[in-house]
C-alpha cells in the first residue's frame, strides 16, 4: 500500500463532504451535529461512573472468546475457530474503543497498558486508531475527519478499501499526533513486529498463526463494520449516525452498533448505552432515527 494512496483517502474526505453537502458545508463541518432542544431532557452523566463490577466485567470480555478461539483452532476446527475469532475481534474493538474514551473505570496508565496488549491480540497500533477516532468525533463527518473516509463510498468499495484504511490511520496519527501518543504506537508497532516474528519464525503452534491471520482479516474489515455501517448515508439523521434498537441484535453485537448514541454522549461506556438509548427515545416523542438494521 502506497503512501500516496492513503493521501488519495485523505482527500477523498473532503470530495465526499462536498458531494453529500455542498461545498457550503465545508466551513462548517459540525453544522449537522447540533442538538435538538429536547435532547437537552436526555439525563446522561449518571451512567458515565462503572462500579468495580462492571468495570472488572468490561475488561474481561473479549477473553473468553479469545480462548475459545484458539482452542477451537488448536483442535482444527476452523468453520467454528472463525466465528468465535469474529466475536473476539467484535469484542475487542468494543473493550478498545471504550478505552480511547476513558470509559473503562481504569486509570489511564492501566488503560494504555490495556491498549499496548489489545495491540498485540488484535494486530494493531491501537493509540493511533484512538488519535484519529477523537478527531474523529471532534470533526464527524467534516474535512479534517480521516477516519470516516469509507462513509461516502459504496459498500463494496468501503470492503475494498480495508486493507488500506488501518494503514492510513497508521501514518495520519505518526505524522500528526503528540510525542507520548507517537511513542505508544511505536513500542505498539515493535510489540506487534516481534509477536508475528515469533509466532512464525519460532513457535510451532498453528493456532497462533492462524490467530494472526484471522486478526488481519478482522483489521481489513475495519472500514466497513466500524464506519461504513454505521454511518453511511447519515447525513440527516441525528448525530450524522445510525444507530439499533432490536434486543437481540444489540445483545449479539454488544452494543457497539448504537453509534447515535455514542455520539451524541461519548463519555456513557458502551455496557449502558441501552438505558441511555431508552432515555433517548422517551424524549425523542417520535422524531425519525436511521437505524443500521
Amino acid at each position: 500500500m502506497s503512501i500516496s494512496a492513503c493521501s488519495r483517502s485523505e482527500s477523498l474526505v473532503k470530495r465526499g463532504k462536498r458531494r453529500v453537502a455542498g461545498d457550503n458545508s465545508a466551513a462548517t463541518p459540525n453544522a449537522a451535529m447540533q442538538r435538538p432542544d429536547w435532547l437537552r431532557a436526555v439525563e446522561w452523566k449518571d451512567l458515565v461512573p462503572l462500579t468495580r463490577m462492571q468495570s472488572l466485567r468490561e475488561l474481561s470480555i473479549p477473553l473468553p472468546w479469545l480462548l475459545a478461539s484458539w482452542f477451537a483452532a488448536y483442535r482444527g476446527w476452523i468453520v467454528v475457530a472463525l466465528g468465535l475469532s469474529f466475536m473476539f475481534f467484535l469484542t475487542g474493538a468494543r473493550q478498545v474503543h471504550d478505552a480511547y474514551h476513558g470509559a473503562l473505570g481504569v486509570s489511564r496508565r492501566a488503560t494504555d497498558l490495556l491498549m499496548f496488549v489489545m495491540s498485540v491480540l488484535l494486530l494493531g497500533a491501537m493509540h493511533s486508531v484512538k488519535y484519529n477516532h477523537l478527531r474523529h468525533h471532534a470533526k464527524s463527518l467534516g474535512p479534517d475527519d480521516l477516519e470516516a473516509a469509507s462513509a461516502y463510498m459504496p459498500w463494496w468499495q468501503a470492503i475494498s478499501m480495508g486493507p488500506l484504511f488501518p494503514l492510513c490511520l497508521y501514518r495520519n496519527a505518526i505524522r500528526k499526533a503528540d510525542q507520548r501518543t507517537r511513542a505508544w504506537i511505536i513500542a505498539e508497532t515493535v510489540a506487534n513486529v516481534a509477536w508475528i516474528a515469533l509466532v512464525f519464525g519460532v513457535f510451532d503452534c498453528a493456532f497462533l498463526k492462524y490467530h494472526v491471520i484471522a486478526m488481519a482479516m478482522g483489521q481489513c474489515l475495519t472500514s466497513f463494520f466500524a464506519v461504513w455501517a454505521v454511518h453511511h448515508d447519515a447525513d440527516d439523521a441525528l448525530a450524522r449516525s445510525r444507530t439499533v434498537r432490536g434486543k437481540l441484535r444489540s445483545l449479539v453485537s454488544y452494543n457497539i452498533f448504537m453509534h447515535m448514541e455514542h455520539h451524541l454522549f461519548p463519555r456513557v461506556p458502551t455496557c449502558n448505552l441501552p438505558r441511555l438509548a431508552a432515555r433517548i427515545d422517551a424524549a425523542s416523542k417520535g422524531s425519525p432515527l436511521k437505524m443500521v438494521i
